[in-house]
């Protein structure tokens, strides 16, 4: 009885994650007979899944899907542990199906929380349902030169629906990517200072723009909407920084 109504939520569920409406899911729909929501996620996910030899090897291939590790919900931190996209004690019936589990940083984790959309326009997007990294989205741009920092935005492509720009946008904000992709462009730009001294004292601001074009085109090659390309090529863009502001 219990296995069956976990297939049927977990059916549910990829429904309405298809159809876009994660946010009209109901906590009743999704609680199993017989069974308080605490025991079964006690019962389910903390012994079952995180404290056992096999469940813990099915939660270590779950935080190992993400390339290179990094959290698919920044695309920068380390995978530290799952987050449940619907809450578990919200959904205890959801607790331990694999689409309901997303790896991510201890960062993200903490953002999102146990918190439960209530409109589409809200709904965070989801690594391996909503996937957007077919065009690019994240732009930047030198907001000053001295020291050097750079403004991420969300610029949505053309063709977008509505409902995906409001997402995209929400997930933006939400998980404060501006703020980070801003501070890890600034270390980079810290990193490679001297390097661009020499190359602007060598050939010029042709030489250093040349270089930043390289490197963004070879990042972003990798990852279309990686902040590590977009910093690169928002550097290349700016007439000021080629011509040595970043030496100032």
């Amino acid at each position: 009885m219990a296995g069956d109504s976990v297939e049927a939520a977990g059916e549910r569920f990829r429904q309405a994650a298809q159809q876009g409406t994660l946010h009209n899911l109901q906590s009743a729909e999704f609680a199993v007979p017989d069974i308080a929501a605490s025991d079964l996620v006690r019962w389910a996910y903390d012994n079952g899944m995180v404290n056992t030899r096999d469940g813990r090897a099915v939660y270590e291939q779950l935080l190992a899907a993400p390339p290179e590790e990094r959290c698919p919900l920044c695309g920068h931190g380390v995978v530290r542990t799952l987050d449940h996209f619907l809450p578990k004690m919200m959904f205890p019936a959801l607790c331990v199906d694999p689409l309901n589990l997303v790896p991510a940083c201890a960062d993200c984790n903490h953002v999102k929380g146990e918190s439960h959309p209530t409109d589409a326009e809200t709904t965070p997007l989801h690594p391996y349902l909503d996937r957007i990294d077919q065009d690019p989205w994240l732009e930047a741009r030198v907001a000053d030169s001295n020291p050097a920092w750079l403004d991420f935005f969300f610029s949505p492509p053309p063709g977008w629906k509505q409902i995906l720009i409001d997402r995209t946008r929400h997930h933006f904000e939400l998980f404060g990517l501006a703020r980070l992709f801003a501070v890890q462009a600034n270390r980079t730009v810290n990193n490679i200072r001297q390097q661009l001294t020499a190359m602007l004292n060598a050939g010029g601001k042709d030489l250093v723009r040349a270089y930043l074009v390289e490197e963004a085109e070879t990042r972003l090659a990798d990852r279309l909407n990686g902040w590590e390309g977009v910093t690169y090529r928002a550097l290349a863009r700016d007439d000021d920084f080629c011509s040595g502001a970043f030496a100032a």
